[in-house]
């Protein structure tokens, strides 16, 4: 068994882990230097090296973190619960995330444009599973009269799409919108959007 870690050495890691996240998704990986990333942990690079022995160690541990917290929004979707609500509610999760940890969504985002070299394994089992589990929970939504008709896939795609790109693309967004913070709009228009769509006809 590890010995447990030392304050200091918890803080270190910490540090280092931080850094990581603000360069690799500020640079990418191929960007990115053990350097720049100790420079900004306030460490000299012999000393993080003692804690990771690459900058793609960094880079993996900061994924694997990331996974558990990206996976957790749709976890919480309760097929006992209200479809609408559920649904709304894993929307206004997601879209939390990208106003709360922007970071981490534009490292996520950088790993999948690279064709998810480190994580496609978590993508191909975890992921699939996981939304091949809520998938089965919409269509019975959707047989019991619940909800309107859907693809329960595409439905979460864009959801992963609608609500992400207040992250990935926060410059370009608060461009166009002239610096005004756009959650809380953008909270009710996903709102009323993915309302509207759920919302079964009427007889």
């Amino acid at each position: 068994m590890s010995k447990p870690k030392t304050r200091i050495q918890q803080r270190n890691r910490a540090a280092i882990m931080s850094a990581g996240l603000e360069i690799f998704s500020q640079y990418g990986l191929r960007g990115s230097t053990l350097d720049r990333i100790a420079e900004t942990a306030g460490l000299s690079k012999p000393n993080l090296l003692y804690y990771f022995p690459s900058k793609d160690a960094i880079y993996t541990a900061l994924l694997e973190k990331l996974l558990e917290t990206w996976l957790d929004p749709l976890v919480k979707m309760d097929a006992e619960g209200d479809p609408i609500r559920e649904i709304l509610g894993y929307v206004r999760r997601k879209l939390t995330m990208s106003r709360d940890f922007p970071r981490e969504s534009r490292l996520f985002a950088n790993e999948i444009l690279q064709g998810a070299p480190h994580i496609e394994e978590h993508l191909s089992v975890d992921l699939r599973a996981l939304v091949a589990e809520k998938a089965v929970v919409i269509k019975k939504w959707e047989a019991a009269g619940k909800i309107a008709p859907v693809d329960p896939y595409h439905l979460i795609f864009s959801i992963w799409s609608t609500t992400q790109h207040y992250a990935d693309f926060d410059v370009q967004v608060r461009a166009v919108l002239g610096g005004d913070d756009p959650f809380d709009d953008a909270m009710n228009y996903l709102d009323t959007l993915f309302r509207r769509m759920l919302t079964p006809p009427k007889p």
